[in-house]
């Protein structure tokens, strides 16, 4: 297999944060916080735009997935004290933030709440603040039915689909990386997933409406799973968002990416 090399970082607490990085080694530091659920590994393609940036990506797994300790009750403010020891670690006095999907909130919880680190902030299909009358979610519950659309995506998978659910593409089940990237998402833990769409029913742990630093709010037009409201709520929520619409579903292609490095490049 030719999966990125992996390094990790043991934090005061004890927990260990493993990730990867891409780029590079001058290009601009940025942080990339992955989408709910997923992992450290990427699909080639999109670490060949990042090879072709002049950003330093560290892609890390959140609390939970990947080979990262679990953090459990963790809210989505906590990810900005774990991004702040990652670019400690890196030397990283400044960096961006780029959070897809699930990444989103966590990406905005920097630009939050490291408004003196953070230079510009690039959210991907982000979601919304939950609506605080929604009663709490069960995690025995949820976690089993999280576990259910795991099986349901692999089995998928095991019978020939694409690598993404939904997006063309030659069968997973061929491509030995594709496979270690979706057992690390889907099959070794669902320990990130529940605590994330644990920490996204609750208060997030800070006021969007405080983020000063430049964020940039990315929408395709035909997202199935992130609707259109959530990045309307955002560019309302966040003093001067600016708002980025592209042709396509969940996740674009390279070239959207590409100026999506661009803008965090600034």
């Amino acid at each position: 297999m030719s999966l990125p090399e992996t390094s990790e970082l043991r934090l005061a607490d004890g927990r260990v944060l493993r990730y990867g990085l891409h780029g590079p080694k001058d290009g601009h530091p940025t942080i990339f916080h992955g989408g709910t659920p997923s992992s450290r590994w990427k699909r080639p393609w999109l670490i060949a735009a990042i090879e072709r940036s002049e950003l330093r990506v560290l892609i890390y797994d959140r609390p939970g997935y990947g080979g990262s300790t679990r953090d459990p009750g963790r809210d989505v403010a906590e990810a900005a004290s774990d991004t702040a020891a990652l670019a400690d670690h890196q030397g990283w006095t400044r960096f961006g933030v780029f959070g897809g999907s699930g990444g989103g909130p966590h990406a905005l919880a920097c630009a939050a709440l490291l408004a003196d680190r953070v230079t510009r902030c690039a959210v991907l299909s982000g979601i919304k603040p939950s609506d605080p009358e929604k009663p709490a979610r069960d995690e025995t519950e949820l976690r089993a039915r999280l576990a259910e659309t795991a099986a349901s995506i692999m089995s998928k998978v095991e019978a020939g689909g694409p690598e993404f659910p939904g997006e063309p593409g030659p069968a997973a089940r061929d491509d030995p990386d594709a496979m270690a990237r979706l057992r690390a998402t889907f099959v070794d833990s669902t320990d990130g997933w529940v605590d994330d769409s644990l920490a996204f029913a609750r208060p997030w742990g800070f006021d969007p409406s405080t983020i000063a630093v430049p964020v940039g709010v990315w929408r395709g037009t035909d997202d199935e799973t992130v609707p259109a409201e959530n990045a309307e709520w955002l560019l309302t929520h966040i003093p001067e968002a600016e708002g980025h619409v592209y042709t396509g579903g969940h996740l674009p292609g390279p070239e959207i990416y590409s100026e999506i490095y661009a803008w965090l490049r600034g």
